[in-house]
């Protein structure tokens, strides 16, 4: 007698907002660094459309709002960050942040940042200016064909930098207490939200990681205070990356976890951080979260969704290829299964 088959909860539907979802496997916003002068070329356009199912959700890869927002060679049109050479920069300026406290490590595509400037501590006058340019990338983005805008909150770039009091040590509005610290983001939020439509815009938090030396001391105060304060704004989708993950390609052991934060939040949650099919399955299924965004094995698996679905292998990811600037290798040269082989 045949056994009925389990539907796996990750490619089960979702309706998000206005979106309908087939199913629950998400392209994570992968730094790719495959533009060249800031513009991105038909070369993406493949990479994304080989990613593509009927009713997925793919992210983009992260991109400015401006061009003092460039931060790393090849990347679609600009790029928001403190590592940051001054040669990059309009002018020669140095790089903005919320402080002015240099780098010491690697960066998580391995440049040595002592090569880099010290940043610019970005003064109080000038941050309603800032906001507005994330204002006039979100309706871009949207007049461009878009279906919404995540704001990048997470891995050591300038939201992040804000919010995390290991950098943040401003004694301004936006510094000091846990509310002032996420004034400037909250500010963004509402910005977009209300260029755009709360309905469209998603953002991505990761308060326990320690990008860039971007990291904070009470990392569940943070998250928890994010997501409610998000709540009053009504937006589509948090997405928030576990605490395992620290820093780029490192994984540690951890008790800590994302529920408080999922539980807190009235939107759709989304879940990123070395997830793989069971324990992606598992998030879902235990309500932990509703989506679950894979990003080193969606890269390597165009077809991932579909790989999960008959449970095939997965191809192995080439770490040394993550930020060439190849149109080709480690971009589209990933195979898909091959389900009707010639014999």
């Amino acid at each position: 007698m045949a056994t009925e088959q389990r539907t796996l909860p990750l490619l089960t539907p979702y309706k998000m907002g206005k979106f309908d979802l087939s199913h629950r496997v998400v392209l994570a916003p992968l730094t790719r660094q495959r533009s060249y002068g800031n513009v991105p070329q038909p070369h993406a356009i493949l990479y994304y459309s080989q990613r593509t199912t009927k009713g997925g959700l793919l992210i983009a890869e992260a991109t400015g709002i401006s061009d003092t927002a460039q931060g790393i060679f090849f990347l679609q049109i600009w790029h928001c960050g403190r590592v940051s050479n001054t040669g990059f920069q309009p002018n020669g300026q140095a790089p903005i942040s919320s402080s002015d406290k240099p780098l010491h490590s690697l960066s998580p595509n391995g440049v040595n940042t002592n090569k880099f400037s010290p940043p610019r501590r970005l003064g109080t006058e000038e941050i309603p200016q800032v906001v507005n340019d994330f204002r006039i990338a979100a309706r871009n983005a949207v007049e461009a064909g878009f279906d919404g805008v995540e704001i990048h909150g997470a891995h050591g770039y300038l939201i992040d930098q804000f919010l995390k009091d290991e950098v943040n040590d401003r004694t301004d509005q936006y510094g000091g207490s846990l509310e002032n610290r996420c004034r400037f983001a909250l500010e963004i939020v509402a910005a977009v939200s209300k260029e755009i439509g709360a309905d469209r815009v998603g953002i991505r938090l990761s308060p326990f990681a320690d990008h860039g030396e971007c990291g904070d001391s009470n990392p569940e105060a943070l998250g928890l205070h994010m997501v409610q304060s998000l709540n009053k704004y009504g937006i589509l989708y948090c997405h928030m990356v576990e605490p395992r993950i620290k820093r780029s390609g490192e994984e540690i052991e951890t008790p800590k976890s994302l529920l408080p934060m999922r539980n807190a939040f009235n939107g759709t949650f989304l879940a990123a951080g070395g997830y793989g099919r069971e324990d992606g399955n598992n998030a879902v299924e235990e309500n932990r979260a509703d989506l679950v965004v894979y990003g080193r094995w969606f890269l390597a698996n165009p077809d991932l969704p579909r790989r999960f679905e008959i449970d095939a292998p997965l191809n192995k990811y080439d770490r040394s290829t993550f930020y060439t600037s190849d149109r080709v290798v480690g971009y589209t040269d990933y195979p898909f299964l091959e389900l009707n082989p010639t014999v």
